[in-house]
């Protein structure tokens, strides 16, 4: 399909963009987005001029990226709670973009060991910084941004499994009773290999697992531990209780000399 280009005036700018896209040969990098050329073009002594937009605006655009990196290698320095306020202050996508990389292979690694599948995984990752776009500009500095970032991160992941595996704790819980809910001694928790450790909690209900991770990993507090589950604080304690009862015991269970 050939294209002539018209007398319209070379200063508007639609004109311009679109009689790019009409180029074959050659690819533009424009704000970050490659124009790809799929038509001929019957030229005439216009495109010297469209040429020569097109070049000005690349060179535009590499000091605009420049100053870009800039900018980011400034902004990397700062704290959490200080990006949050420059957010919430002008909510611009450069200083969530930083949380972004900051966080995302965290996040990502937290929905894994949830669900177990790489796709879901990262799919659940972007839900969870979707929703922590729209919600940090009322976040309160009530909690490390972190333990924020890692409650949501539970809490839509435990929702996912409730709503889509149907992983009913309740029921799961009745059907795997242990003996007795024991109080582990300091000893006992010395012995207890990591690696090891770490094959048992993939034995247990993915929230029993979760609570173990909120508490002792990401140190989150009661509250927002029975936040990221929707239960009570009291519900929480006794979870977590059952919870550090079956990992012991399921322990000793299945690594226990003799």
């Amino acid at each position: 399909m050939a294209i002539t280009i018209t007398n319209k005036p070379i200063t508007d700018f639609l004109f311009i963009v679109n009689t790019i896209k009409s180029l074959l040969i050659f690819n533009f990098k424009l704000s970050n987005f490659v124009i790809k050329t799929q038509y001929l073009f019957k030229v005439t002594g216009q495109l010297k001029i469209i040429c020569y937009f097109c070049l000005n605006a690349t060179e535009n655009s590499k000091r605009n990226r420049y100053e870009l990196r800039m900018k980011m290698d400034e902004l990397k320095q700062l704290n959490d709670d200080e990006l949050v306020s420059k957010f919430q202050a002008d909510p611009k996508s450069i200083y969530f973009e930083i949380i972004y990389k900051r966080y995302h292979r965290k996040v990502l690694d937290k929905c894994y060991s949830l669900v177990k599948n790489q796709q879901l995984a990262e799919e659940l990752a972007e839900d969870v910084f979707s929703k922590v776009f729209e919600k940090l500009g009322g976040f309160k500095n009530l909690s490390s941004f972190s333990s924020w970032l890692y409650s949501i991160t539970y809490n839509h992941c435990i929702d996912y499994l409730r709503k889509k595996k149907k992983l009913h704790y309740p029921e799961w819980n009745k059907n795997n009773e242990i003996p007795e809910i024991i109080d582990e001694t300091p000893e006992m928790m010395n012995e207890i290999s990591f690696d090891r450790f770490l094959l048992v909690l993939e034995m247990i209900h993915a929230e029993e697992k979760a609570l173990i991770l909120m508490k002792y990993q990401d140190n989150l507090s009661m509250k927002e531990i029975a936040s990221s589950l929707r239960i009570s604080e009291d519900a929480t304690k006794m979870r977590l209780k059952r919870a550090r009862a079956r990992v012991v015991y399921l322990y000793t269970t299945k690594f226990s000399e003799g």
